[in-house]
């Protein structure tokens, strides 16, 4: 309907101050924040702007670190504060559902995320490894090495290998590459065993995600919203912190340049954003704002949530054109730094005291500044955020399983595949060494042979007429990750210098 506040072609209805207040779509890639106190309502508002996106057919993914955000796949069920909300200023509620697809790095709660140690990089394993400098210095040995000798690194037992080669080998690459001392790799390995303990080995392996399926709309034009179940991740910080920036710096390399499109591709929400930042290393963190800020143009929007808009650097605040500061509290200096910082990062409105107002929101109100039509930042205004219309609150186990048998990656990525990689490569290496055989020790072509088997076989299922088994489905899948682990070398290069990683 025409007159419909919350269907007008090319907003976000976000909320209501004396008028309505839209996120333009076009302005969706220029990314946001969302901040405020625990309570104070910023799963909704984010869950408002996650339908809107979703409804305009541009694809959401989002990490769900306390569960309720699930309830998005879910009609809404009228809760009384939700429906009266809504007549408050002047909408119909009518409830609605979202397709959803559920992602879990430990394969419990949805399908299996995994990428491979090639593809994460030597900087960021440094990271979530938590590794001084000079142990990063033997870590990138390896992957130079590992390069060099076209041995694949896809799980955690290849890269133990690695390090054992690159030790067994010290003297031999000394030379070239500087000194590898048994300390540092026993350092390494020992912090390898920690991150197996946590769960790690269910993400490194294959078959590793396409990042190019969070792209691909539904059949009825809106866009799928992938939610990451986090619950258990978030125990882990500095996994959930880095496959989080891996995630954005793939889509950075992979996806091609588009501008300012009329609506995003994608637009990911990143719950808990401090985790992201805190302890993270200068290199990083220049890192994380080259990513933020050049992403942009291949079409992905970036949306922070978190309580402090202290909890994220100036460098990344200052590319935040999007913003909705719920309440925060004044009681101690620090919390009254974080008031006086979120009011100074709008663009100051005369008829609001901003940093007054901050700490008298109600629940459900926040400080809201969009991007107007000429790309600058639109007053502050103090808004009631518009109720989202699918369920508040988390989804059964049953109603999960249901959302994920209709999943169209049912069966792509939930059997895990081992194929021959350095382990192997370098077990077979051992073995001839004493038998005297010969053995090959260089993949090269490996990845367009695997490439054309996952291609045939996905020409067979198509002349078949039919959707691929659980096995086939993993099979291809596995055969379109290796020719990427194998064939990418240069964007795995370009994704390494982005990353501050080896040249």
């Amino acid at each position: 309907m025409a007159d419909d506040p919350s269907n007008v072609p090319g907003k976000i209805l976000v909320g209501k101050a004396e008028d309505y207040i839209y996120l333009l779509l076009r302005y969706g890639n220029r990314h946001g924040l969302i901040a405020g106190a625990t309570g104070t309502g910023k799963t909704v508002t984010l869950q408002k702007l996650a339908e809107g996106f979703c409804g305009a057919g541009a694809c959401v993914f989002a990490a769900d670190v306390k569960g309720d955000l699930s309830g998005i796949a879910m009609p809404g069920d009228g809760a009384r504060p939700f429906v009266a909300r809504a007549q408050e200023i002047g909408l119909a509620y009518e409830p609605d559902q979202f397709r959803c697809v559920f992602w879990d790095i430990f394969g419990e709660k949805g399908h299996p995320v995994r990428a491979t140690i090639a593809e994460m990089g030597p900087l960021l394993l440094a990271r979530i490894l938590q590794l001084n400098e000079i142990q990063e210095g033997v870590l990138n040995i390896a992957f130079r090495v590992a390069d060099e000798q076209g041995l694949a690194l896809l799980d955690l037992k290849d890269l133990r290998a690695m390090l054992a080669f690159v030790s067994e080998n010290a003297s031999d690459l000394q030379q070239r590459y500087g000194n590898v001392s048994a300390a540092s790799v026993g350092a390494i390995q020992r912090q390898l065993l920690v991150l197996e303990n946590q769960g790690a080995d269910k993400f490194f392996g294959e078959p590793a995600l396409d990042i190019m399926d969070l792209l691909k709309p539904d059949i009825d034009g809106r866009g799928f919203i992938h939610i990451l179940k986090a619950e258990k991740l978030i125990r882990s910080p500095n996994l959930y912190a880095t496959f989080l920036f891996w995630l954005l710096s793939e889509l950075f390399v992979r996806l091609p340049e588009v501008g300012d499109p009329d609506k995003p591709k994608l637009v990911f929400f990143f719950d808990e954003a401090h985790f992201l930042f805190d302890d993270a290393p200068k290199a990083l963190l220049r890192a994380i704002e080259q990513v933020v800020r050049l992403i942009r143009s291949k079409g992905v929007g970036v949306f922070f949530v978190t309580q402090s808009p202290l909890d994220v650097p100036e460098v990344v605040l200052g590319q935040l054109g999007n913003r909705a500061q719920h309440a925060l509290r004044a009681f101690t200096p620090r919390d009254q730094k974080a008031v006086k910082t979120a009011a100074e990062t709008f663009r100051q409105n005369p008829a609001l005291d901003t940093a007054d107002v901050i700490t008298k929101l109600n629940v459900g109100e926040a400080l809201v500044s969009m991007l107007e039509g000429s790309g600058t930042p639109a007053m502050v205004t103090r808004v009631k955020i518009a109720p989202p219309v699918s369920r508040v609150g988390p989804i059964t186990d049953a109603e999960l399983q249901e959302v994920q048998e209709s999943s169209p990656f049912k069966g792509k990525y939930d059997v895990a595949v081992d194929r021959e990689s350095a382990f192997e490569m370098l077990q077979a290496r051992a073995q001839s060494r004493t038998s005297g055989a010969p053995v090959g020790t260089n993949n090269e072509g490996e990845g367009g042979l695997l490439s054309q088997i996952g291609a045939g076989l996905q020409d067979l299922f198509r002349s078949h007429g039919k959707r691929p088994s659980v096995a086939q489905s993993a099979v291809r899948s596995a055969a379109t990750s290796a020719a990427r682990t194998v064939g990418s070398a240069i964007a795995r290069e370009i994704l390494r210098g982005i990353t501050g990683g080896m040249k």
